[in-house]
């Protein structure tokens, strides 16, 4: 499971652009809280543990606990904004959780156990369709990843969410179709694959030129 982050904040006086601009001089990043039938709040977060977070690799689908004047707001990271150039976060937005609540969460796939794989050992390839998994999860029981097992698949096999056993609190939020998630193929079949795809792009370019023609 996802352990739960710990983010110091406090409260945002002033909105606008030039306040925002003001904060992140000042080494801050403005940020919102919304959702719970509540009125937004707005906050701003120091940078520098903005960034210590994210770079644990599951902020996005960590409960976060943001402290604010005395009080400990129970949330989900919903979007971070990143300048284009320096890539430093200009804004963030949390979604305020109830005690019961149901979340949406992209969950990493890891795949294990390749070495028990025939298909991987005879040299065919892991061609992963699907790296996160789309989940709907019960907002106190968030996983911080799903482990797939391959062992005993062969070239040709493929892995679909309905071969997925998911953890206790979590379910696929797309149920309209047993999607694909990975799967084994002979190296020769992944080159020829990425070689109609490129060729497939060169033919849309081409005639994209030709109509602006």
């Amino acid at each position: 499971m996802s352990d739960a982050l710990t983010l110091p904040a406090e409260a945002r006086e002033r909105a606008g652009k030039g306040a925002s601009r003001a904060l992140r001089r000042e080494g801050r990043v403005p940020a919102v809280v919304y959702g719970g039938n509540e009125e937004p709040l707005t906050i701003h977060v120091e940078a520098k543990e903005l960034v210590r977070q994210l770079g644990t690799g599951h902020f996005m689908n960590s409960i976060v606990m943001i402290e604010i004047g005395g009080k400990t707001l129970r949330t989900l990271p919903k979007d971070v904004a990143f300048h284009p150039v320096s890539d430093r976060p200009l804004h963030a937005d949390f979604l305020r959780l109830a005690k019961d609540a149901t979340v949406e969460v992209a969950v990493p796939v890891v795949f294990i156990n390749e070495e028990a794989s025939p298909g991987l050992k005879k040299g065919g390839v892991l061609n992963i369709v699907r790296h996160e998994l789309e989940l709907v999860c019960d907002a106190a029981r968030i996983p911080s990843e799903i482990n797939i097992d391959v062992t005993g698949l062969e070239v040709g096999d493929s892995i679909h969410i309905s071969h997925v056993t998911l953890p206790d609190g979590s379910q696929s939020a797309i149920t309209d179709r047993d999607f694909t998630i990975a799967t084994i193929v002979a190296p020769s079949a992944l080159k020829r694959a990425e070689g109609a795809a490129a060729a497939s792009g060169e033919g849309e370019s081409e005639e994209e030129e030709q109509s602006e023609d």
